[in-house]
């Protein structure tokens, strides 16, 4: 097993670059068993739940090849399966989402529950209950959840009792190929959700409305190829950010999209950060404050306060002057990296979906755990100002979402290494 240590480290200083989007590569890549013909993408990031994917659709007859690091070409031409591995399925969620392009181009389609991080409840009911809206049959039993649609689905108006961005993802897929419009209401905004309707018009598709609360469908025959960009990530550029004001660096972040971060930035600034967004240039410098002050945050559906930023915010909020407040309103489990920081020294109650932090002048190198994705990047970061030496244990949950996140820091000059345990 690994492990990730990481010691009291100087101010960051220097330039990091950003990778594409986890959260949009994935449905996008899922997307990619809709298209008939070779598909390019660009700024691919590498990361284990993407390699998870990828073995998803060569399972299910696709043809992947790597061109170089960073873009893949598939070609799902020949599809010829509607059943999802299991072991492939109980590795993270995202996999789910092949369901709604199975739908639709098979007709038919078969999976497991999906795993990934244990932050709490992410029911399916709302994708079944999209395709369902479809007029597909779902199928379930106590081995796997399916759906069937043999005659072909019908455009439906389907309204979702919470904006969820996996729901908003597989029904707008599905509805690619159905007859008439669908019209997805209380639908999603997040970037990745225009990333991915972009893509999918890219390829023949007809959607329009992605980004705002309503989202128009109107099925085609036949979806193509195409070349696309993902988008930056917009929650590992967060992570930077964070990196930059706990240290009191001087921190360069290049290949970003601020207006997909605008919370984070007015939050960094309530904190006494100095951000400058240069014009016309996809970076921006943070320079931390040598007192950072306490502040609150309540996590919200996009474009509130993102929850994948919650826990590195948290650890900031450790050494910030006063109390500060954090009102988890996303994922009712998403405080588990709150007593890992108790560990180092940190100072937080929780009581129900609200966590108070009562800043300390510093922290202390413990032994500790990533519960999860997130949390794994937070106690990093509480590492680069705690003294003595934090060891990290269950990584592969930071692998997850994070490229080479020990050597971009390292870069930038922090003191942390990745070793055999």
């Amino acid at each position: 097993m690994e492990k990730i240590l990481v010691r009291k480290s100087n101010p960051l200083k220097g330039h990091v670059k950003i990778d594409g989007a986890k959260n949009s590569a994935l449905p996008i890549i899922a997307a990619s068993l809709l298209g008939t013909e070779d598909i390019i993408l660009e700024d691919v990031p590498d990361l284990a739940d993407v390699k998870v994917i990828l073995k998803v659709l060569e399972k299910l007859g696709s043809e992947i090849e790597y061109l170089d690091n960073e873009t893949v070409k598939i070609n799902s031409s020949k599809l010829n399966s509607y059943q999802t591995p299991a072991k492939l399925m109980a590795q993270m969620r995202a996999s789910f989402l092949v369901m709604g392009p199975l739908l639709a181009r098979l007709g038919r389609t078969e999976t497991h529950m999906p795993g990934g991080c244990a932050i709490g409840t992410r029911p399916i009911d709302l994708h079944l209950k999209g395709f369902k809206a479809l007029g597909a049959i779902i199928l379930e039993n106590t081995d796997y959840i399916g759906a069937k649609a043999e005659k072909g689905l019908i455009g439906q108006v389907i309204y979702l009792d919470f904006p969820s961005v996996g729901a908003t993802q597989n029904i707008m897929m599905a509805a690619t190929h159905a007859k008439g419009e669908t019209i997805i209401e209380n639908a999603a905004k997040e970037p990745e959700i225009v990333d991915l309707a972009n893509f999918l018009n890219k390829m023949g598709a007809d959607i329009k409305g992605a980004g705002t609360s309503s989202i128009r469908i109107k099925g085609v025959n036949k979806l193509y190829g195409c070349t696309h960009q993902i988008i930056p990530d917009r929650i590992e550029a967060s992570t930077f950010m964070v990196a930059a004001a706990i240290s009191k660096g001087d921190v360069y972040i290049d290949n970003i999209i601020t207006s997909h971060i605008r919370p984070v930035i007015a939050k960094l600034r309530e904190i006494g950060c100095t951000i400058t967004e240069f014009e016309n240039e996809d970076r921006v410098r943070v320079i931390g404050p040598d007192k950072p002050k306490g502040t609150k945050i309540k996590t919200l559906p996009y474009p509130g306060f993102p929850t994948d930023v919650q826990a590195q915010f948290m650890a900031l909020m450790t050494i910030c002057e006063g109390i500060s407040k954090v009102e988890e309103t996303v994922f009712e489990n998403r405080f588990m990296h709150v007593d890992e920081l108790l560990k180092m020294g940190a100072l937080i109650v929780t009581e129900g979906k609200e966590a108070r932090i009562a800043g300390v002048p510093s922290l202390k190198g413990a032994n500790v755990r990533a519960t999860d994705l997130r949390a794994g990047a937070a106690l990093i970061l509480a590492g680069l100002v705690a003294e003595g030496t934090t060891a990290i244990n269950d990584i592969y949950h930071i692998d997850r979402g994070y490229n080479n996140i020990v050597g971009k820091l390292r870069n930038l000059g922090a003191n942390i290494d990745r070793i055999e345990d």
